[in-house]
């Protein structure tokens, strides 16, 4: 059975996971990235990077997991950023 605390840190992970897929489908449609804050995004991409490394150092596959998701997004956002700003 799932504690409170799992229950809690998997509805995080699925909202952090979500919050990019709409961003991502409005650049690509779009084909317009130029409301994303590049420097932001490279922070966001930064700390995923970390939380997965912390996930990863610690043994929490639950944490190294869902950041891996995140960064694969984020990192697609700052990808879009840079090929629609030529």
């Amino acid at each position: 059975m799932f504690s409170a605390a799992d229950l809690v840190g998997t509805g995080a992970a699925l909202c952090s996971m979500a919050s990019f897929t709409p961003q991502i489908v409005k650049i690509v449609r779009e084909r317009d990235a130029s409301a994303v804050s590049l420097r932001m995004y490279a922070v966001t991409v930064t700390g995923f990077i970390l939380w997965t490394a912390y996930g990863l150092m610690t043994g929490s596959w639950p944490v190294a997991a869902s950041n891996i998701v995140c960064l694969a997004l984020s990192a697609t956002i700052l990808v879009l950023k840079w090929r629609f700003s030529r």
